[in-house]
């Protein structure tokens, strides 16, 4: 993990029951998640829509753990103010949604909030080597965005080392997001990341029952070093 950089889980509501949203938010508080996880996705920038800015609004409403909203967007720039205003705490861009992303991260940060960036798969994490000082948090996301459910990217590990030797003694979270659970969660950390979304290993069922223990083995497993 990144040097004195806590461990959070932050379960995705994308994978939670839609039909009673606010009650799946108020399970996974009750569960002991750190964060919660917003995909905000457009149908243009990722194949996929999910919700906009009135439905996390009115779920901020139920707690106040921090809200980690990542825009699956683009243009992105049109929505900032509208998602700072709904309650995010932290803004995550992607790197590949605008020419302006230096720019970008220090709107967000006018804006009072902790500014995020994004890569997907195919983008090096050299491609933000040149803002890092305007970035608070770093997402690598371990599979394509767009979709829940899908089997985590093994070369993920690489650009999580990379990522974190980028970020050095600076104070910047390094989250993962994309296939994870108990069984890989450790060799994720070990590669640097500390903010771990889970969407389908901590909603999949939508028991409200499991989530604590699905939290709790996440965790236990982040912190259980590998033989």
């Amino acid at each position: 993990m990144p040097a004195n950089r806590p461990l959070r889980i932050a379960p995705s509501i994308l994978s939670a029951d839609f039909a009673r949203l606010g009650d799946e938010v108020a399970a996974i508080v009750a569960a002991a998640a750190d964060y919660i996880h917003v995909d905000v996705m457009d149908g243009h920038f990722v194949p996929n829509i999910s919700f906009g800015a009135p439905v996390m609004k009115s779920i901020r409403l139920l707690t106040d753990k921090p809200f980690d909203v990542h825009l699956m967007i683009s243009p992105v720039d049109p929505y900032l103010d509208t998602f700072a205003s709904a309650g995010a705490d932290i803004i995550t861009v992607h790197a590949e949604a605008g020419p302006h992303l230096h720019r970008t991260l220090q709107a967000i940060r006018a804006l009072g909030k902790k500014a995020g960036v994004a890569l997907n798969p195919a983008t090096p994490v050299s491609t933000i080597q040149h803002v890092i000082d305007e970035v608070d948090l770093i997402l690598i996301m371990s599979v394509n965005p767009g979709f829940g459910g899908q089997t985590f990217i093994p070369d993920s590990l690489v650009k999580l080392r990379q990522a974190r030797d980028l970020i050095g003694s600076r104070s910047i979270d390094l989250e993962v997001d994309g296939g994870i659970g108990p069984d890989n969660v450790r060799a994720v950390v070990e590669a640097g990341a500390n903010v771990i979304v889970a969407g389908s290993s901590i909603y999949g069922g939508n028991d409200p029952a499991t989530y604590a223990g699905r939290i709790h083995a996440i965790r236990d497993a982040a912190t259980t070093r590998i033989a």
